[in-house]
């Protein structure tokens, strides 16, 4: 199986980042999962994944492949088998997108190939989620999504998330840690 590494490029694991990082780690299992890019041990992390210093740009992985929206050509079920190292921009999203993993990651890693999963923005890990249904032979054209989503707070405030959310048995795939994250914030 390949290894999914995501390159963490926030300042610090933000709670929202470490409740992505832990759906992930259940996505595709802790042995298949490293984060670079680490600065500071987190002991959170090291339950979820293997933890890197270095940036993935120092690491040299051959068959390795970066995961952009920006990228020209689609992954397919049958070139992404080909690749041993998945790469993705641990990135908390904007919107409109500033285009991050482009200029923060692909532009800065050498002999690796880029691929996207569609043009529109994903959550980390359902941009993982999505890789990993390419791998097991599912083509993205065969796979139904939601654009946005709403989260009813209360009676009176709700959270419009403008993501991509690839949808499983009928819902949109969203964690219900991220839900009850989001229902107990302060603020935004």
């Amino acid at each position: 199986m390949a290894i999914y590494i995501i390159e963490h490029l926030e300042p610090r694991v933000f709670k929202w980042c470490l409740t992505e990082y832990k759906n992930i780690s259940k996505i595709v299992g802790k042995e298949n999962l490293w984060f670079t890019n680490i600065k500071r041990k987190n002991r959170n992390l090291s339950r979820l994944g293997k933890q890197i210093k270095e940036s993935v740009s120092e690491l040299n992985l051959k068959n390795s492949c970066i995961l952009d929206p920006e990228a020209k050509q689609t992954l397919t079920p049958r070139e992404a088998k080909k690749f041993d190292y998945l790469i993705f921009g641990g990135i908390l999203g904007d919107y409109p997108p500033r285009k991050r993993t482009s200029s923060e990651l692909t532009s800065k890693i050498k002999n690796t190939e880029a691929r996207n999963i569609g043009k529109k923005q994903f959550s980390t890990d359902n941009a993982v989620y999505v890789t990993k249904e390419i791998i097991s032979g599912v083509p993205l054209e065969k796979m139904k999504f939601q654009d946005n989503l709403t989260i009813q707070i209360n009676d009176i405030e709700s959270i419009e998330l403008p993501y991509c959310y690839p949808i499983i048995n009928g819902k949109p795939q969203i964690s219900k840690e991220l839900i009850k994250f989001l229902k107990n914030k302060k603020s935004f």
